[in-house]
C-alpha cells in the first residue's frame, strides 16, 4: 500500500523574528534625521497580540509603518501579518495606530481554503484542525499542486506550509 503524505497550512508567526524586526525598525528610526526630536514609538503587547505605533502626525505614522514592514519582509514575515484595528489622536497632537498581529487562520478562511482544495478535483483530503488545515494524499505532486493553488488565494492571514511528510 502506498504511503500517505500530508502537510499543514497555518498562519503561525515566528515571534522572535517579529521582535528582531521591531528592534531593527526602532534602531533605524532613532538614526533617521527626520525623526529627531519628535515622538516615534513602537509598543508591542504580546499577550493581547497588538502593536501600536505613535508619532506626531499621519505622515510620520506612515513612515513608521513603512520602516517596520520593510524590516518584517527582510526577516521573512509578510506585511499582511499586521491588521489595522483603530487610529486615534492622543495627547499633544500626536497620533496612535493600533495593529492586531495576525497569527491564526480564522474559521471562514479555513473553510475557503478547504473549498478551494475541493474545487481542484485532485485526490487529496483536507480537514480543519483547530487553527490549521491538514491536507493529505498519496501523491506528493498533488500536494505540491495544492500548495501552489492555495498560495494564489486572496486571504488575510499570511500562510505557512509545514509538517510536509
Amino acid at each position: 500500500m502506498a504511503k500517505e503524505h500530508y502537510f499543514d497550512i497555518s498562519a503561525k508567526l515566528d515571534m522572535m523574528e517579529f521582535k528582531n524586526a521591531l528592534i531593527m525598525a526602532e534602531k533605524e528610526v532613532a538614526a533617521r534625521f527626520d525623526f529627531k526630536g519628535i515622538v516615534a514609538e513602537f509598543n508591542l503587547n504580546e499577550k493581547a497580540k497588538t502593536l501600536s505605533l505613535s508619532s506626531s502626525g499621519e505622515n510620520k505614522i506612515d513612515a513608521l509603518k513603512d520602516i517596520l514592514i520593510s524590516k518584517l519582509i527582510k526577516r521573512g514575515i509578510e506585511g499582511k501579518s499586521l491588521e489595522e484595528v483603530k487610529s486615534e489622536g492622543i495627547s499633544g497632537g500626536n497620533t496612535k495606530i493600533i495593529y492586531r498581529i495576525v497569527d491564526t487562520i480564522d474559521k471562514e478562511e479555513a473553510k475557503k481554503i478547504v473549498k478551494a482544495i475541493k474545487d481542484l478535483k485532485i485526490k487529496v483530503t483536507s480537514s480543519i484542525q483547530g487553527d490549521e488545515v491538514r491536507v493529505s494524499g498519496k501523491s506528493i505532486d498533488d500536494l505540491q499542486q495544492v500548495i501552489t493553488e492555495v498560495k494564489q488565494l486572496e486571504l488575510k492571514a499570511p500562510l505557512v506550509f509545514g509538517n510536509f511528510k
